[in-house]
């Protein structure tokens, strides 16, 4: 993912339009994450219609007013606006905490024509490793809401380093995404341990319990 924007600058949808432009700035937003690709415009009516779907659906798997700590996602919005303010205009219906690489930006272009995207709005999600996860998840948003992303995480083995064990939750709050997957990891690795364990004390039984020495 790094790879795909590091000599890129991207744009914080904020009021300061604050700027990632180094290299440490975009592995520390980008590293671990799924990438949604949203490609739009302003003066397109379904996306104008898209858009209040994918601002609830991000801000609810983001916004700490809806989860305990942010899903491991970013939405990068790739304009195809015929023009700066449009492109201006519509960033206001789109989340606070989504990216957008700025207008005279050539790259926007490239990424059009490197997946293939044919029509907006499309949403191109994507792995930590770059490789398309969903070539156009509209339909999935639309359909699925937020129940979507966890298909996502399944499917891009995405390692949860935000999950951390609190005693003070309740077991239902302390659940991640991918809990179910390491349970029963560990559930398997406790297996082997037990086997082990109980074939080194059959071992430890015939070579010292009962006399089975020269000088027992």
């Amino acid at each position: 993912m790094v790879d795909l924007f590091w000599d890129k600058v991207l744009v914080k949808n904020n009021k300061d339009r604050d700027e990632l432009d180094t290299e440490r700035e975009i592995i520390l937003r980008l590293q671990n994450r799924i990438l949604m690709l949203f490609f739009g415009s302003g003066d397109c009516e379904r996306c104008q219609e898209f858009a209040p779907m994918l601002k609830d659906f991000f801000k609810k798997l983001t916004d700490e007013f809806y989860v305990e700590r942010s899903a491991q996602l970013v939405l990068l919005y790739i304009s195809l606006d015929t023009s700066e303010e449009q492109q201006d205009r519509f960033l206001k219906e789109l989340p606070k905490r989504c990216l957008f690489l700025p207008f005279e930006d050539p790259y926007k272009k490239d990424l059009e024509v490197m997946f293939e995207v044919e029509d907006v709005p499309t949403v191109v999600v994507l792995r930590p490793d770059c490789s398309v996860l969903s070539p156009n998840a509209v339909m999935e948003i639309s359909s699925l809401g937020t129940h979507c992303f966890q298909n996502w995480q399944e499917a891009a083995e995405l390692i949860d380093r935000n999950f951390l064990m609190n005693e003070e939750y309740d077991e239902s709050k302390r659940r991640s995404f991918t809990d179910p997957i390491r349970r029963q990891k560990y559930k398997v690795e406790d297996k082997k341990k037990k086997k082990k364990k109980e074939q080194d004390g059959e071992e430890d039984d015939d070579d010292g319990g009962g006399g089975g020495g020269p000088w027992g």
